[in-house]
């Protein structure tokens, strides 16, 4: 029992009569929220995006294609949503494949709710050897051009392609050797997209496409497309989701994190999602794009870096986020970029939380008068002691064990288990009885299946905030990321943490309060946080004893 739960997670919105699920919507600052149809037609992350256009928060400008396409995305073609592009277009002052002003976009999935890294995502939409040029010259970035075409050979050739990523990390391994690629200049990262295009042209049998509303056109299709994907199929099944309500697809201009100087991406929480505590939780890389921090193959710092270099953009993203949290009324995730200093809100959704962090969340927003006692009540109706039961490593025989390493932590508690370095590995040992850690390089969604069977989730690389991270604090797994000190041989079937060598099946514990690896299965001891426990007895109306430690 390691003290979770699934917050807001209710059955799927439903149409409202004469709504049109087969829509396309633009969203921006001038455009009223639409009346005619809500999150059932638009998916959460348009209608959200929508609702942060109205309240006049930083948001490109984008279009939505709704979720009734998703069943029937093979009838949809480039003429039912050029008049959408066109605008965007105006909007934007720049054109899909100008070669002088080009328009990028990136490519998001969105249902009606929330399955974070369930589907895909492709950014840079739109640049190729013709508008490769424009973009230096409206930027005057030429590293930024380079990075932006290497990422889209990558992302395209993985999704759209079907190659295998590790083909494209080869690459990038090749070229960049110890250094950290953020570091790489544009010589170095024109060369990488030249390997990466003869990579696509091996492995697909032919050239990458250097049409720019071909590449829309099929980046669409294949967003639609990963709805019926082996994670997001796995996804709906564990949450009771229904398979036919859909994905919407917005289409939006592309802001770059990658531009240097003040610039970045970032994914972040108003709240602490594993205690609740009434402060930012926020991951942010400078020089980089959304997905190096959500992906899962990126390790990221807190944002620390960013307050302290950039405070008025940190100030002014503070503002942003309280503002959304007192709208929507719930502690928020949310992703962001800076481009050169100018922020700009990408997504905002309600986070997903430990059992403690929804009691004490929902408490302390109705304290504030952002909820009132029957929304603080609905919220917590299921929580009890049980509930925010926490485990916690204690000293065995007065001596506490030194732990082998620390790594950051995306999901706290405690748990133990045989290490599994894959699914066939967990799926075998849980069949038979034996408590699991699933221990792989990379936080990555596609690992759902093994992490529903684990109890815990250790990686080499990855961010607290990326999108394997939520899941598995949504699953309920302990989870740390990042752990620079792990190190993973396949073919022998053994991990090292900090020179220690384990084989797979020998037993491990993390510690996600404390961020710790100890070998063997440690000392646990449980405790209940009593003076929360105590605030929502009075929120019930409850009167009982206090549960001692």
């Amino acid at each position: 029992m390691n003290g979770f739960t699934e917050h807001n997670t209710a059955a799927s919105p439903l149409p409202t009569a004469g709504e049109d699920r087969r829509t396309i919507r633009l969203i921006h600052a001038d455009a009223p929220l639409p009346a005619d149809c809500g999150p059932a037609a638009l998916g959460f992350k348009a209608w959200n995006l929508a609702r942060m256009a109205a309240l006049g928060l930083p948001v490109p400008p984008a279009f939505v294609i709704g979720t009734g396409w998703c069943a029937d995305a093979a009838s949809l073609d480039s003429t039912d949503w050029q008049a959408a592009l066109t605008r965007l277009e105006q909007l934007s002052g720049l054109g899909l494949g100008d070669p002088r002003h080009p328009l990028l976009l990136s490519v998001r999935s969105g249902a009606p709710v929330s399955m974070p890294g369930m589907m895909e995502t492709l950014l840079n939409i739109g640049l190729t050897d013709a508008t490769l040029g424009g973009l230096v010259r409206v930027t005057g970035h030429p590293r930024l051009a380079w990075d932006a075409y290497r990422r889209l050979i990558c992302g395209y050739g993985e999704i759209v392609a079907g190659i295998d990523a590790a083909h494209f990390e080869a690459d990038l391994d090749g070229v960049r050797g110890e250094t950290d690629e953020r570091a790489l200049d544009f010589a170095a990262l024109r060369d990488l997209a030249g390997q990466h295009l003869e990579t696509y042209r091996r492995e697909a049998g032919e050239a990458f496409p250097q049409d720019a509303h071909e590449q829309l056109q099929q980046a669409i299709a294949a967003v639609f497309a990963s709805w019926q994907g082996d994670k997001a199929r796995t996804y709906r099944t564990l949450h009771g989701l229904d398979h036919g309500i859909g994905t919407a697809v917005t289409v939006q201009r592309m802001v770059f994190g990658n531009a240097g100087g003040l610039s970045g991406a970032g994914v972040g929480f108003t709240r602490d999602p594993s205690s609740g505590e009434p402060r930012p939780w926020v991951d942010f890389l400078f020089n980089a794009q959304g997905e190096d921090v959500v992906s899962g193959r990126r390790n990221a710092l807190g944002h620390e870096a960013l307050a302290t270099v950039a405070p008025g953009i940190w100030q002014a993203l503070l503002a942003a986020v309280a503002r959304l949290e007192r709208t929507f009324g719930d502690m928020q995730e949310f992703e962001f970029t800076v481009q050169q200093g100018q922020l700009h809100l990408l997504q905002t959704r309600d986070g997903k939380r430990t059992a403690l962090a929804s009691a004490r969340i929902a408490l302390d927003l109705h304290a504030e008068g952002v909820i009132d006692a029957d929304t603080a009540h609905e919220r917590t109706r299921t929580l009890d002691a049980r509930a925010l039961t926490q485990r916690h490593v204690a000293a065995a025989d007065g001596t506490r064990a030194e732990p082998l390493a620390h790594a950051p932590s995306a999901a706290s508690g405690v748990a133990w288990g045989e290490i599994a370095l894959d699914e066939t590995r967990a799926r075998a040992r849980h069949a038979a009885g034996a408590p699991v850690i699933l221990v792989r390089n990379d936080a990555e969604t596609r690992d759902i299946a093994a992490l529903d069977l684990a109890e815990g989730l250790l990686t080499r690389r990855g961010a607290r905030t990326s999108h394997a991270a939520v899941v598995a604090r949504q699953l309920g797994k302990v989870c740390l990321v990042g752990c620079e000190a792990l190190q993973i041989d396949a073919a022998a079937r053994t991990v090292s943490v900090a020179g220690r060598e384990l084989r797979e099946g020998d037993t491990v514990t993390l510690d996600g309060n404390e961020g710790a690896i100890y070998a063997g299965v440690a000392a646990i001891r449980e405790t209940v946080a009593d003076e929360l426990l105590a605030r929502l007895d009075t929120l019930h109306g409850r009167t009982r004893p206090l549960t001692q430690d």
